[in-house]
């Protein structure tokens, strides 16, 4: 037992940890402890006859995996005004059901523009927005540029469109098509 002891001692005193640092791609020394004496031997361990046998139960051989949260934003990513929620409603009320996709695209003088187009089911990685019954999917790719933005509907004598408030919004062009992050 003791022989046991001073060899373990002995492989503790000569090994060092070492961990690689990610950042600057060196390898340095993590910890260097090292025991000084032998640790105090106070009684034999138990031998494996000693010890009371539990019943095993039988384990299962399925593994299960943890259970993840799912990662779902606690904000709507894109709030509507009720005047936008009131022509969605009309747009949406057909025989046949549809959904509407918010995205942008690479077009106009600023770099980007909003683009609205009807799909018949969700993309994989789009986001679905609900607010008061009315549903819009926004585009994954589209998904950081329109982040906290509002959508307003905007009827005048002039147009009747749809218009984006959004804070990520660095520049607009004149005419207020486009947009730059």
């Amino acid at each position: 037992m003791l022989r046991a002891v001073l060899q373990t001692q002995a492989r503790l005193n000569s090994r060092v940890v070492f961990a690689r640092s990610i950042q600057t791609k060196t390898v340095r020394p993590w910890s260097t402890h090292r025991l000084t004496s032998a640790p105090a031997v106070t009684s034999p361990a138990p031998k494996q006859a000693e010890v009371p046998e539990k019943a095993a139960a039988p384990k299962p051989e399925v593994e299960s995996k943890p259970k993840r949260r799912p990662l779902k934003p606690r904000k709507a990513a894109i709030t509507l005004t009720p005047s936008a929620l009131d022509h969605l409603r009309s747009l949406l009320d057909s025989p046949t059901p549809k959904l509407i996709r918010i995205g942008v695209r690479n077009r106009g003088c600023s770099g980007l523009i909003y683009h609205l187009e009807y799909v018949e089911k969700p993309g994989k990685f789009d986001e679905e927005v609900v607010q008061d019954g009315v549903k819009v999917l926004i585009d994954s790719k589209a998904l950081f540029s329109v982040i906290g933005s509002e959508m307003d509907w905007k009827d005048d004598k002039l147009a009747s469109r749809f218009v984006f408030n959004n804070p990520n919004a660095k520049g607009e062009c004149g005419c207020g098509e486009s947009f730059m992050v």
